[in-house]
């Protein structure tokens, strides 16, 4: 027997909270997996220090990627978990073959940047709904990817 999911937040709100958060977790696993392949194929006279952050920036990523599935799930709403479904639902474009580590800090600031903008998105939606927890987890989410483009910006200044 399955019981209604009562958790002070009724199941339009829940629904659309969820289906906002699958868009985020998209852009977010996206987002992980380019941060990793960066981390494997960077090159040049900064290879060391750029292997070293996008590591940094893959590994705080995999757990920002458990906790937006785990909030998904807590609302009652199925998580994606599929390449096909993250390719459906993310912004953030691929990269395919070989780029300069300068292209490579470029793309991932705007991934960040797409991943601010699709958190802006939802941030609405949980507060009206009175959804602590969701909002909770968006400003936090807005707080990394706003701090994490800001320091990849920097090192393309000259």
């Amino acid at each position: 027997m399955n019981k209604a999911i009562n958790i002070g937040i009724n199941e339009n709100h829940r629904e659309k909270i969820g289906d906002g958060l699958s868009r985020l977790l998209a852009d977010t696993y996206t987002l992980y997996l380019q941060t990793h392949n960066f981390h494997w194929n960077v090159t040049g006279p900064f290879f060391q220090s750029l292997h070293t952050l996008f590591e940094t920036h893959y590994t705080e990523l995999a757990v920002a990627v458990d906790d937006i599935a785990e909030r998904i799930r807590a609302l009652g709403i199925l998580s994606p978990g599929t390449y096909k479904e993250f390719a459906k639902l993310t912004n953030i474009k691929e990269v395919e073959g070989n780029i300069s580590a300068e292209e490579m800090l470029e793309r991932l600031v705007d991934s960040h940047e797409t991943v601010v903008r699709t958190a802006r998105e939802i941030l609405p939606l949980a507060q009206e709904a009175d959804d602590e927890s969701s909002v909770s987890l968006i400003s936090d989410r807005l707080v990394v990817h706003e701090k994490t483009a800001w320091m990849l910006r920097s090192h393309l200044q000259k």
